[in-house]
């Protein structure tokens, strides 16, 4: 009866070893570790407590902290104390769920950590992730959203399918299938006319003529361009030339020169835009000339009376029709005009 009980609790001894295996064997040493969520998210106690997946440990309660306002849930984890160095004062633990509909599990990140290793009782900040409820709340509108647009894929096919619309019609309509047959064989016709190189598309596309001609002009302008380049022809001393461009240095400098006597009032120009005397004498000058106009177009004064007076221009026609005759008639009896008689005394 006595071997019976020792097999029993080396058993028991056996199996209790075999379930610490996960944190680490049953006489190693534990850390105790804090987190605090907003939702528990249906973790239990006794769920595995993960680092980058690999298990080291096991929670070991779970309660409320009325003292968290925003994240009262209070979550106590026990870890193997060989992964202390492996867990970081700003490492983030989470909770994960294994599979779709697994079991909630708390994962924790050292990823991106570089603090100093935690120590007993330390608490962990939190990265919140979604959980299943969410997920599905957060599905729910694109669900509506994707479901109404089978809707109107479901209508748009019964119009399809029912020859209503254009491309209903296109679909359904033998006739505008037959015009369709008929313009892809004129199409085709077409294009087999061009490859053959008839037509005008056909010889533009086939007839080496176009392209040879084309190069022989590109030819010429690269000989043109080349020829400016070097200076030669009248383009080309334009282009290169000195003297051309110190010629129009030596013509603005001189235009500047003369602008800046004009501005010193210096010469004809200089007093003709800077001498007020000049400028009072031409202005009565110019008053008196508008004057004068005025009363020759008023019909006053002799020259107003011949640019006016009608019976001046009748005059002047009459005696010009006079000479006109008298010129007719010595040409016509010259001796009678121009008889010359010689006395001698």
């Amino acid at each position: 009866m006595g071997v019976l009980v020792i097999v029993a609790l080396c058993a028991l001894t056996a199996l209790i070893f075999l379930m610490s295996g996960s944190t680490g064997g049953f006489w190693s040493g534990h850390l105790r570790l804090r987190s605090y969520f907003d939702n528990s998210s249906g973790l239990k106690v006794g769920a595995p407590v993960n680092l980058q997946g690999v298990t080291i440990g096991n929670v070991t309660d779970i309660r409320i902290d009325r003292r968290q306002n925003l994240t009262p849930v209070e979550v106590i984890m026990k870890v193997n104390k060989r992964y202390q160095s492996d867990i970081r004062t700003d490492s983030k633990s989470s909770l994960e769920t294994v599979g779709v509909l697994g079991d909630t599990v708390v994962d924790i990140s050292s990823a991106l950590a570089t603090g100093p290793p935690v120590d007993n009782n330390a608490v962990l900040s939190t990265t919140e992730t979604p959980d299943l409820q969410d997920v599905i709340r957060a599905s729910q509108g694109t669900i509506e959203q994707l479901d109404t647009i089978l809707g109107k894929v479901n209508t748009l096919a019964d119009a399809l399918t029912s020859n209503k619309g254009s491309i209903g019609a296109l679909i359904n309509d033998r006739t505008l299938y037959d015009k369709a047959l008929v313009t892809l064989n004129e199409l085709q016709s077409l294009v087999d006319t061009i490859s053959n190189g008839k037509g005008s598309i056909g010889k533009l596309i086939s007839d080496d003529t176009l392209y040879n001609r084309a190069n022989d002009v590109v030819g010429k302008l690269q000989k043109l361009t080349t020829e400016i380049d070097e200076g030669k022809g009248s383009v080309g001393k334009l282009v290169k030339d000195d003297a051309l461009y110190n010629n129009f240095k030596q013509s603005s400098q001189s235009l500047n020169e003369i602008l800046s006597n004009i501005n010193a009032g210096k010469g004809s120009l200089g007093i003709l835009a800077k001498d007020p005397h000049f400028a009072e004498k031409l202005n009565d000058s110019v008053t008196r000339m508008d004057s004068l106009l005025t009363q020759i177009d008023n019909g006053q004064g002799t020259v107003g009376q011949l640019f006016k007076s009608r019976d001046l221009y009748d005059h002047a026609d009459q005696v010009m029709q006079s000479s006109n005759q008298l010129i007719q008639a010595i040409r016509k009896d010259p001796k009678k005009y121009l008889t010359i008689h010689l006395k001698i005394f």
